[in-house]
């Protein structure tokens, strides 16, 4: 891992999300994805699940649309509109919406150190935050993918997370040396691509198990653009998950060694 100049800004962040994928995994990890080449038929979609009692539910007006969408978020009791405070920008995976992901340990460890944590949808709950959209067969068997609606959904995706994140920076005093991006699965892709897009953006990235399959035959040029950055990059990944393999991490593993970034 890079940290540079960023190491006082960005220790923490690494601590906490250490100690959340250290967690037991429970229900806030066990929704993914297949891999590209999987035969699985789309997931029935959205998933539900029953929101944590102290985490904000709220939606905001998308003018690119002109529909309501809906985001959660977390503000720990030591936030102060008189400091600049800590923020983690969470995207959840492939059928869920934020509450998936902002929840339990995360919620509890962002009270600890008095961090912010905010959950967009990525405009619906497969929109997969601008990186490139994975496709399901439309039945088990079938050579035919389900089709892409609407067809600028990655661009509305990729906007949601970035409105949600210019909301939060109107409304609370954020450190922009301390605002940082995470996600799980479908949100591990949006995490690679967003923080190589917006890199002036992000203090640290961090990805759970990322379902970047779309993006494995240029990991180098997204990397690359985060390690010009300067920006420090978690990757975790469970030995035995089955919806995204690990032989697919360890691709981005190894190229993050060869750019120095491990």
């Amino acid at each position: 891992m890079r940290i540079s100049h960023k190491l006082n800004a960005t220790l923490r962040f690494v601590g906490l999300m250490l100690a959340l994928f250290t967690a037991p995994v429970g229900a806030r990890f066990t929704l993914a994805q297949a891999p590209a080449e999987g035969q699985k038929p789309k997931p029935k979609m959205p998933f539900r699940i029953e929101p944590d009692s102290r985490v904000e539910q709220r939606s905001y007006h998308f003018e690119e649309t002109g529909e309501e969408l809906k985001y959660v978020l977390f503000e720990s009791s030591k936030v102060s509109r008189e400091k600049k405070n800590p923020l983690i920008v969470a995207l959840h995976g492939l059928g869920g919406d934020g509450n998936f992901l902002v929840r339990d340990r995360l919620v509890d460890l962002a009270e600890e150190d008095g961090y912010i944590v905010v959950g967009p949808l990525g405009y619906n709950v497969g929109g997969w935050y601008g990186s490139p959209i994975v496709q399901f067969p439309k039945s088990k068997g079938s050579s035919e993918l389900t089709p892409i609606e609407p067809p600028n959904l990655a661009e509305l995706s990729e906007k949601d997370v970035m409105n949600v994140l210019a909301i939060m920076r109107k409304e609370f005093n954020i450190d922009e040396k301390r605002t940082y991006l995470m996600g799980h699965s479908m949100g591990g892709a949006g995490t690679l691509f967003l923080g190589s897009k917006h890199t002036s953006d992000w203090a640290a990235i961090a990805g759970i198990a990322p379902a970047a399959f779309l993006m494995l035959e240029n990991r180098k040029e997204y990397l690359s653009k985060i390690n010009d950055a300067g920006i420090p990059v978690m990757i975790v990944q469970g030995e035995k998950d089955t919806a995204v393999p690990l032989k697919y991490t360890l691709q981005w593993i190894e190229t993050m060694r060869e750019l120095g970034l491990d």
